[in-house]
């Protein structure tokens, strides 16, 4: 693959038949390399931009395009300037692919860095394959408890070439919990768990909601685990209903939700409060869901409210979603915070890198990060197991807007009481 292949009067990206990639990079590239006779740095990045995790990967191209702007330079490493390529992957939402296309950006586009986010049918099999192939790795968007313990971490060890940032299952049950016990209702919590990495944490006995629930005063009805992309819902539905459950929560897929909503109220099934991690993030997704939307709730890990600002642009939370806005005529979505961040992260450690030949370099930059991005803090060594770092997490609930048919308004802070208050948890109906 020629790096400097890319011609036209402005940055762009070019798709490539082998693999689908995207590479990103520059005119300007060229002659930056010329001069200072320096070679390109690459770095790898992989999401779901297909298939059923397509909304986590949907600002993706607004990011790349972005970088390209902030690194049109390139890096500038011990007084030389070192031009950057950024080339792209997609897993199609498989976690095969996923480490299919890891693999060739390590062993084929020989990547200097390897980036990745969303959910663990992504990240794990990613860093999976950067652990083996001793690759470093920066991973998101992924509660870290199925990153780690999904990949048989050991905490006494942890990884040696892959880092995490993101938050836990400990505050996502502490940020829905609080909204619950802002509301009155009777304490019964249907649980919707699917058989993946994201379903299995959170319905854990030990790890995930269960315990804590019990531990709350609330009762869970848990059916058992589903396979995504179920058909009929009857079966949860009649279990919740027959538990009384006045709450529902679970972690699905945007094409899950919609099924489980849509057929709950056709069987006559109408919760009070249902909070739901992933298939909910999304505006998207809302939109899609009608009027079934209005009043549902999900844990907010990055927002326009966010109180951060980007270490490589200078842009606030705030600013970064107006842009994206601006660029794309969609309702700004909370993975472009941390696909965002990623970049940051990655241009740190190699400006700081003491070789930039040298994976374990890279590595040890990574692992010595003390940087604010736009998602906050981002440092490893103080997270709750090695390679871990956390982020704050907020809750929110999608309400009617006035220029939009739904806003995400914040609602519970209490982790993180530097993100502003929208008002009060709302009950559904």
């Amino acid at each position: 693959m020629d790096d400097h292949s890319i011609d036209g009067a402005r940055r762009h990206f070019v798709k490539l038949a082998a693999g689908g990639a995207l590479v990103a990079a520059s005119p300007m590239f060229a002659r930056i390399a010329n001069a200072a006779g320096t070679r390109t740095l690459k770095i790898g990045y992989v999401s779901p931009q297909t298939g059923p995790l397509a909304p986590f990967g949907e600002a993706d191209r607004f990011i790349i395009e972005q970088m390209q702007t902030a690194l049109k330079a390139g890096i500038a490493i011990n007084g030389k300037q070192y031009p950057v390529a950024i080339v792209v992957k997609d897993s199609q939402s498989n976690p095969n692919r996923a480490g299919e296309v890891a693999n060739d950006l390590i062993l084929k586009d020989k990547v200097d860095i390897m980036l990745v986010s969303g959910t663990p049918e992504t990240a794990n099999p990613v860093s999976d394959a950067c652990e083996i192939n001793e690759m470093p790795c920066v991973s998101t968007v992924v509660p870290w408890q199925p990153w780690f313990f999904g990949r048989k971490g050991d905490p006494k060890k942890g990884f040696r070439f892959t880092y995490h940032f993101f938050w836990g299952l400990e505050d996502v049950i502490a940020v829905y919990t609080g909204m619950w016990q802002s509301v009155q209702t009777n304490k019964s919590v249907g649980g919707l768990f699917p058989n993946d990495g994201d379903g299995n944490a959170w319905g854990d006995g030990k790890l995930g909601f269960p315990p804590v629930l019990a531990q709350k005063g609330f009762t869970m009805k848990d059916p058992g685990r589903f396979q995504s992309m179920t058909q009929d819902f009857s079966a949860q539905i009649a279990a919740f209903k027959q538990s009384g459950a006045q709450i529902v929560t679970g972690v699905v897929i945007p094409p899950d939700a919609k099924n489980f909503l849509v057929q709950a109220r056709q069987q006559g099934f109408k919760p009070k409060v249902i909070s739901i991690g992933k298939a909910l993030l999304f505006p998207t997704s809302i939109e899609a869901l009608g009027d079934l939307g209005d009043g549902l709730s999900t844990e907010v890990w990055w927002s326009p409210s966010h109180p951060f600002k980007s270490s490589l642009t200078g842009q606030s939370a705030r600013q970064l979603a107006d842009a994206y806005e601006k660029a794309t005529s969609k309702q700004w979505t909370q993975p472009i915070g941390f696909a965002h961040a990623l970049f940051e992260i990655a241009v740190d450690a190699l400006k700081r890198s003491k070789d930039i030949d040298s994976n374990e370099a890279i590595r040890d930059a990574v692992a010595s990060t003390k940087l604010d991005t736009v998602v906050g803090h981002v440092a490893w060594g103080g997270g709750p197991v090695k390679n871990v770092a956390k982020t704050p997490l907020v809750g929110g609930q999608w309400v009617k807007g006035q220029t939009r048919r739904f806003d995400l308004a914040i609602v519970n802070n209490q982790l993180a009481p530097n993100v502003p208050l929208s008002g009060p948890l709302k009950l559904i109906g």
